[in-house]
């Protein structure tokens, strides 16, 4: 299995299930209401490690119950947390997160210490013994932590290691095509189709996507939800249709969980096709439950089940 480097946000996330949002200034009665670990960061890491893959995170996180709930499952799926920085004065970052029975999700969100991860503590060695660095556009925003994000990179590039960006709708709202230039060289750009069409400012994939390669980015996915994904490279441009699932209750962590899963199958030396599946299948296993780190994902469980999907797409 590979060694990752992952720097991003670690949360907590508290949920809210409502039938509809209330008018403005009313009030609703919430259905379910759960407090659960969360972030990019947090989430991405967990998933690798619990595929069986040696694991760093880069964060920072208050004191107190909420900086317990942010790292139980960081810890328990064995994360090295080494690096996991603690701030006396500002609270562990967290979301609020309103859930519709459509199981999509309206945010508001409140940085807290992650921004202030510090650079200076951070030391070229813990990156140059790793083999991929995956990295949550989120951290490039501002902060102390933007300096922590670019310096890993710096060091990615130096030690030549695989590197993986999730961009983040906020990301791209705050940076917007600043984001294409920090981020020059990345190997494996992934995104929503939203973020797309916002970082490019176009409202066609096909459009968008030709903006971006012409601008260097050779290795794009694009998640569309419900269709799947679309994979781009040199060799190919092709949509990798959704793993379907029952039951679909919350899609917190959902990209997530594809970032992770796709991370993972490049390091264990699949293409991007097979790649975006297994992201496929992770991102809809997860969605069928609520938080977004609550399912325990497996290689076993990922594999059999895109052998499955693979299996459906024969016989459709």
């Amino acid at each position: 299995m590979a060694h990752f480097f992952v720097v991003g946000d670690a949360t907590v996330d508290q949920m809210y299930f409502v039938d509809d949002f209330p008018e403005y200034g009313g009030e609703v009665t919430a259905l379910r209401a759960v407090m659960e670990p969360g972030g990019s960061g947090g989430t991405v890491a967990t998933v690798l490690a619990r595929l069986g893959n040696r694991t760093c995170i880069a964060t920072r996180v208050g004191t107190g119950p909420f900086s317990e709930l942010t790292l139980r499952n960081i810890v328990a799926s064995g994360v090295d947390t080494r690096l996991i920085q603690k701030d006396a004065d500002l609270q562990t970052s967290s979301i609020m997160l309103i859930v519709t029975p459509d199981a999509q999700r309206t945010m508001i969100s409140a940085a807290g210490a992650s921004r202030q991860l510090d650079s200076a503590e951070l030391k070229e060695a813990d990156v140059a013994g790793c083999d991929a660095l995956v990295m949550s556009a989120y951290s490039l925003i501002g902060g102390p932590q933007k300096e922590y994000a670019l310096q890993s990179l710096a060091y990615a590039r130096k030690h030549k290691l695989t590197t993986f960006v999730d961009l983040g709708t906020g990301a791209v709202r705050a940076l917007q095509n600043r984001l294409v230039q920090v981020l020059a060289g990345v190997d494996y750009w992934l995104m929503n189709e939203r973020e797309l069409y916002m970082l490019t400012g176009r409202s066609s994939i096909s459009e968008a996507v030709r903006d971006l390669r012409d601008q260097g980015i050779e290795q794009l996915v694009v998640k569309v939800g419900a269709m799947g994904s679309i994979v781009i490279n040199s060799d190919m441009n092709e949509l990798v249709e959704a793993h379907e699932v029952d039951g679909v209750v919350d899609s917190t962590g959902a990209g997530d969980y594809y970032t992770a899963a796709f991370a993972h199958a490049i390091m264990a030396g699949n293409d991007m096709y097979s790649a975006a599946r297994y992201g496929n299948v992770a991102g809809a296993l997860n969605a069928t439950m609520v938080g977004a780190q609550s399912l325990v994902l497996d290689v076993a469980t990922l594999q059999r089940h895109a052998a499955a999907t693979v299996l459906s797409d024969a016989r459709a």
